[in-house]
C-alpha cells in the first residue's frame, strides 16, 4: 500500500474513532438514565419542567425529598425563582397562596431553610460582559438585592467552557418544537483615527507592506462593521445527563460590495460573514466528570484560549502579538474536577490553512485566501490544549483562574501542473512539482483575575504562523543554499513560487521549502476601578475599568533574510478606559501606539518616501456598545 493509501486510511480510522464514542455515548447512556428517571415518581409539573431543562436532577432530588405535595410546590416555586424563571411579583403571587412552611420528613430544619441552602448551592453571580466579544453561556440567576449587589471583577474573555455547558447553561428567550433560542449580540459605532494607515484600512496593520506619502497616509473613519449578531440553541434530551446545544454568529467584517447602486458607497456597503457555527454534546457523567465533543466552526484551540482586551475588534491585536483563529473542527474534551481545581484536556481535527493570497489572475481568488495550500497537503491538522482552572482569589464575583498549554501540527503543499515546468527542466519533470513546509506551534496562556485586578497573557513560538496572525504574517521561504540554474514555476493558485535548481552533484532538483519561524505573545493588565475605590454598585459610577496591553511579534532574522522580507518585530501598546452605563450600554476610548522595526539587511524599506528602520500609528479608537 503507498503512502497516501496509508495517509487516507488512518485518517478514515481516526474519523470513525470520533463517531464512535458519540454513538456509543448515545446509544448506551441515555437509554439506562431514562429507564431509571422512568422508575421515580415525580411531581407531574416537575417532570414536565424536567424535560425542558428548566429542573435538573439535583432538583428534583430536592423536590422528592419533602413529605407533601404543598411542600413540594412550595420547594419547586423557591428553586424557579432562584433560576430567574420566576420574577419577585411572579413568586410572590405564588407564595401568597401556599400554605406556611412546614417541617420536611427527612430533616430537623423549616422548609424556607432547606430552600436557602438550595439557593446558595445554585445561584451564581451574573458576570459583565467585559467585552462583547466574549459570548459565553451566562447562568441564569435572580437579581441581587441592593444590599447584596458588588462592583464585579473583570471577566477574562473566553471561548472555551471547562466543564462543559449545563444542561440550564443557555436560558432560553423562547422555545419551539422543544429547542431553546436565545439571541444575543451587540450595536457598536466607533470612530477611529490613525497616523498612519497606508492600505486605507478602519484597523491597523503591520508596517512596512507599501511606502507612503510625507504625512504618513493617516486616515479618519467611522465604523458600524464590528456589530455583531448571535443565537444560542439548547435542544432537551430525555436524559437529563446530556447537554446539547449548538450556536450561529455573524458579523459585518466581510468585503464591500461592489454593484451599481452601490459603487458610490461601497465603503459602508460591508457584507455580512460567519464567524462561529456549531452543535456540541456535553455528557456529565456526575459533579465531578464530563465529556465534550463539537462539531463545526469555533475558535482554534491553538491560541484562542486567551484574547486581548481591546476597542479595536476587527485583528484583536493579530500580528502584534493577539495569535488567534476560527476554523471548521471536530472536537473532543473531557474535564475532571479534582478538590478545588479542574483539569480539561480537548483535542480537535482542524480545516488545515495557510492563508497565503491567491493571484488576482487566478480563478481560485474566488475561494479565498488559504483555499489550496493548506487542502492540498492532504493531510489533517491536528490541534489540542490542557487547561487546569482554580478559584485564586474566593472573594464574591471573581471568576476562576486558568492556565492552558496549546499547540497543534500541519503541513501546507504547493502544486505545479508539468506545462508550467520551464523548459530545461521539462524531462526531469514532465507530470508536474510539488514542495511542502511543516507547520506547528505552541502557546503557554495565564487568566489571573482578583479582586484587584485581572492579568492575562500568553506566549507563542512556532513555525509558519500566518494563518494565526503571527510571524509578521510570513509564511515559508525556498531554500536555495548551494544551487545553481535556478528557475521558478507557480503554484496551482498562484499565491507562490516553487523554485528549481541544479545541485552540486548536477542533479536537477526542487529547493526545500522551510517554515519562518516565529515568536511572540501579550500581556494585559486590567483593574475594576469602580471596585477599587469602593464606588457605589447601584450608582452610576459602578462600571469603570481601565486595561493596559503590550504585545509583540516576530520572526526569525535568519529566515527573513533568505525570504528577502522587510518586517521584523512589530509591538503594540494599548490603553483602554471603558465606562459601563448600566449592563447594556458600554462607553469606551482607547489610545494604541503600533510599531513595526524593518529587517536589518539593507536595503532598508520606505516609510514617508525615506529608508526607515522603524514605522509607527498612533491608532485612536472610541465609541459605544450597545450590547443585548
Amino acid at each position: 500500500m503507498n503512502g497516501s493509501s496509508c495517509n487516507l486510511s488512518f485518517r478514515l480510522r481516526l474519523l470513525s474513532f470520533f463517531l464512535l464514542i458519540l454513538v456509543l455515548f448515545a446509544v448506551l447512556c441515555t437509554p439506562a438514565k431514562a429507564q431509571q428517571d422512568a422508575a421515580k415518581p415525580h411531581d407531574p409539573l416537575a417532570e414536565i419542567l424536567l424535560r425542558k431543562g428548566i429542573l435538573t436532577s439535583d432538583d428534583m432530588k430536592q423536590i422528592d425529598g419533602v413529605a407533601t405535595p404543598q411542600q413540594a410546590e412550595d420547594l419547586m416555586a423557591r428553586i424557579l425563582f432562584d433560576k430567574g424563571v420566576l420574577s419577585n411579583d411572579e413568586y410572590a403571587q405564588i407564595a401568597e397562596r401556599l400554605p406556611a412552611p412546614a417541617m420536611p420528613a427527612s430533616a430537623g430544619a423549616p422548609a424556607a431553610q432547606v430552600a436557602g441552602a438550595l439557593t446558595s448551592a445554585t445561584a451564581e453571580l451574573r458576570q459583565p460582559l467585559v467585552n462583547p466579544r466574549s459570548q459565553a453561556p451566562a447562568a441564569s440567576v435572580a437579581e441581587k438585592s441592593p444590599s447584596q449587589a458588588i462592583n464585579e471583577a473583570l471577566v477574562p474573555i473566553r471561548q472555551f467552557p471547562v466543564n462543559g455547558i449545563s444542561r440550564t447553561g443557555i436560558e432560553p428567550a423562547f422555545r419551539a418544537e422543544g429547542v431553546g433560542f436565545a439571541p444575543y449580540g451587540f450595536i457598536r459605532l466607533t470612530g477611529i483615527e490613525d497616523s498612519s494607515s497606508p492600505n486605507g484600512d478602519d484597523f491597523p496593520l503591520s508596517g512596512f507592506l507599501t511606502d507612503t506619502p510625507p504625512n504618513g497616509s493617516p486616515e479618519f473613519h467611522v465604523k458600524a462593521r464590528s456589530s455583531r449578531l448571535g443565537v444560542n440553541f439548547a435542544w432537551i434530551d430525555p436524559n437529563p445527563k446530556w447537554s446539547i446545544t449548538g450556536r450561529i454568529e455573524m458579523d459585518f467584517e466581510g468585503n464591500f460590495n461592489r454593484s451599481d447602486n452601490r459603487n458610490l458607497s461601497s465603503i459602508r456597503s460591508s457584507n455580512p460573514s460567519l464567524r462561529v457555527a456549531w452543535g456540541r454534546l456535553d455528557y456529565h457523567f456526575d459533579d465531578k466528570n464530563t465529556f465534550s465533543a463539537l462539531a463545526g466552526q469555533d475558535w482554534t484551540i491553538y491560541g484562542s484560549s486567551t484574547l486581548v482586551n481591546m476597542v479595536e475588534l476587527t485583528l484583536a491585536g493579530g500580528e502584534f502579538g493577539g495569535l488567534w483563529e476560527r476554523d471548521p473542527q471536530m472536537r473532543v474534551g473531557y474535564t475532571h474536577k479534582f478538590s478545588g481545581f479542574s483539569i480539561m484536556p480537548e483535542f480537535a481535527i482542524d480545516l488545515p490553512g495557510s492563508g497565503l493570497p491567491p493571484s488576482a489572475a487566478n480563478v481560485s481568488e474566488q475561494l479565498g485566501y488559504g483555499e489550496r495550500q493548506g487542502p492540498d497537503s492532504n493531510r489533517l491538522e491536528i490541534q489540542g490544549r490542557l487547561v487546569g482552572q482554580w478559584q485564586l482569589d474566593p472573594a464574591a464575583g471573581v471568576a476562576p483562574a486558568q492556565l492552558i498549554f496549546s499547540g497543534f501540527k500541519g503541513e501546507r503543499t504547493a502544486n505545479a501542473l508539468g506545462s508550467a515546468v520551464p523548459a530545461p527542466y521539462q524531462a526531469t519533470f514532465p507530470d508536474g512539482v510539488s514542495a511542502s513546509s511543516t507547520q506547528d506551534g505552541w502557546t503557554a496562556e495565564w487568566q489571573l483575575p482578583t479582586r484587584w485586578f485581572t492579568l492575562t497573557g500568553k506566549t507563542y513560538g512556532g513555525s509558519d504562523l500566518r494563518w494565526f496572525f503571527g510571524g509578521q504574517l510570513y509564511s515559508f521561504f525556498s531554500d536555495t543554499g548551494g544551487l545553481t540554474n535556478l528557475a521558478t514555476v507557480a503554484s496551482l493558485d498562484g499565491a507562490s513560487d516553487i523554485v528549481l535548481g541544479t545541485n552540486a552533484s548536477g542533479k536537477q532538483v526542487v529547493a526545500p521549502e522551510r517554515p519562518v519561524r516565529a515568536a511572540g505573545g501579550f500581556a494585559q493588565l486590567g483593574l475594576p476601578l469602580s471596585r477599587i475605590f469602593n464606588v457605589n454598585p447601584t450608582g452610576r459610577n459602578a462600571g469603570w475599568s481601565i486595561y493596559g496591553l503590550y504585545g509583540v511579534d516576530q520572526a526569525k532574522a535568519r529566515d527573513i533574510d533568505k525570504l528577502q522580507g522587510t518586517r521584523h518585530v512589530s509591538t503594540m501598546l494599548v490603553g483602554t478606559l471603558n465606562y459601563r452605563l448600566n449592563k447594556w450600554v458600554m462607553f469606551s476610548y482607547e489610545q494604541s501606539l503600533f510599531t513595526t522595526h524593518a529587517n536589518a539587511e539593507e536595503p532598508l524599506p520606505l516609510f514617508k518616501g525615506v529608508r526607515s528602520r522603524e514605522w509607527n500609528d498612533i491608532h485612536e479608537e472610541l465609541g459605544p456598545t450597545f450590547t443585548f
